[in-house]
Protein backbone atom coordinates (compact mmCIF):
# COMPACT_ATOMS: atom_id res chain seq x y z
CA UNK A 1 0.00 0.00 0.00
CA UNK A 2 1.33 3.39 -0.29
CA UNK A 3 0.74 6.37 2.34
CA UNK A 4 0.52 10.22 2.45
CA UNK A 5 2.92 10.97 5.15
CA UNK A 6 -0.05 12.40 7.42
CA UNK A 7 -1.95 8.86 7.03
CA UNK A 8 1.39 7.15 7.85
CA UNK A 9 1.60 9.44 10.86
CA UNK A 10 -2.32 8.59 12.23
CA UNK A 11 -1.81 5.29 11.03
CA UNK A 12 1.25 4.02 12.48
CA UNK A 13 0.26 1.06 13.75
CA UNK A 14 -1.50 -0.20 10.85
CA UNK A 15 1.13 1.09 8.41
CA UNK A 16 3.96 -1.25 10.41
CA UNK A 17 1.93 -4.44 10.76
CA UNK A 18 1.32 -3.85 6.84
CA UNK A 19 5.09 -4.29 6.25
CA UNK A 20 4.67 -8.13 6.93
CA UNK A 21 2.59 -8.48 4.01
CA UNK A 22 5.04 -5.86 1.66
CA UNK A 23 7.35 -2.73 2.00
CA UNK A 24 5.51 0.05 2.43
CA UNK A 25 6.14 3.35 0.57
CA UNK A 26 5.27 6.75 2.28
CA UNK A 27 5.11 9.70 -0.36
CA UNK A 28 4.71 13.15 0.28
CA UNK A 29 2.92 15.37 -2.56
CA UNK A 30 4.05 12.07 -4.81
CA UNK A 31 7.30 12.07 -4.20
CA UNK A 32 8.04 9.02 -2.42
CA UNK A 33 10.28 9.55 0.29
CA UNK A 34 10.36 6.21 2.60
CA UNK A 35 9.93 2.72 2.52
CA UNK A 36 9.13 0.75 5.37
CA UNK A 37 10.01 -2.84 5.33
CA UNK A 38 9.67 -5.59 8.49
CA UNK A 39 12.49 -6.16 10.71
CA UNK A 40 13.78 -9.43 9.12
CA UNK A 41 14.11 -7.75 5.98
CA UNK A 42 16.45 -5.42 7.07
CA UNK A 43 17.95 -7.72 8.67
CA UNK A 44 18.64 -10.06 5.56
CA UNK A 45 19.87 -6.31 3.98
CA UNK A 46 22.31 -5.56 6.92
CA UNK A 47 23.94 -9.22 6.26
CA UNK A 48 24.28 -8.90 2.41
CA UNK A 49 25.43 -5.01 3.09
CA UNK A 50 28.44 -6.71 5.85
CA UNK A 51 29.08 -9.71 3.29
CA UNK A 52 29.08 -7.21 0.00
CA UNK A 53 31.00 -4.28 1.40
CA UNK A 54 34.80 -3.49 0.42
CA UNK A 55 37.01 -2.89 2.82
CA UNK A 56 38.70 0.77 2.97
CA UNK A 57 41.69 1.84 2.67
CA UNK A 58 42.87 2.51 5.92
CA UNK A 59 41.09 -0.57 6.46
CA UNK A 60 43.60 -2.67 4.47
CA UNK A 61 46.59 -0.43 6.05
CA UNK A 62 45.27 -1.43 9.47
CA UNK A 63 45.56 -4.80 8.42
CA UNK A 64 49.34 -4.58 7.02
CA UNK A 65 49.99 -3.06 10.07
CA UNK A 66 48.53 -5.85 12.54
CA UNK A 67 50.47 -8.06 10.28
CA UNK A 68 54.03 -6.48 10.59
CA UNK A 69 53.07 -6.33 14.32
CA UNK A 70 52.79 -9.87 14.80
CA UNK A 71 56.19 -10.73 12.66
CA UNK A 72 58.17 -8.37 14.27
CA UNK A 73 58.63 -6.90 11.24
CA UNK A 74 59.61 -3.24 10.53
CA UNK A 75 59.56 -1.12 7.46
CA UNK A 76 62.08 1.35 6.69
CA UNK A 77 61.43 3.82 5.21
CA UNK A 78 64.48 5.97 3.60
CA UNK A 79 64.98 9.88 4.56
CA UNK A 80 63.25 12.17 1.92
CA UNK A 81 65.74 13.68 -0.44
CA UNK A 82 65.22 16.70 -2.17
CA UNK A 83 65.84 16.31 -6.17
CA UNK A 84 65.87 18.44 -9.20
CA UNK A 85 62.35 19.73 -10.24
CA UNK A 86 62.64 19.87 -13.76
CA UNK A 87 59.71 22.96 -14.12
CA UNK A 88 61.62 25.64 -11.24
CA UNK A 89 63.04 26.89 -13.92
CA UNK A 90 59.87 27.47 -15.80
CA UNK A 91 58.62 29.09 -12.96
CA UNK A 92 61.51 31.82 -12.34
CA UNK A 93 60.55 33.18 -15.83
CA UNK A 94 57.27 33.59 -15.14
CA UNK A 95 55.91 37.24 -14.08
CA UNK A 96 53.27 38.04 -11.79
Amino acid sequence: MNWEIHEAQQNLSDLIKATTQKPQMIYEQEKLVAAIIDAQTFQEFLAWQKQHQKPSLADTFGELRSLCTEADYVLEIPSRKNRANPFSDDFENVSP
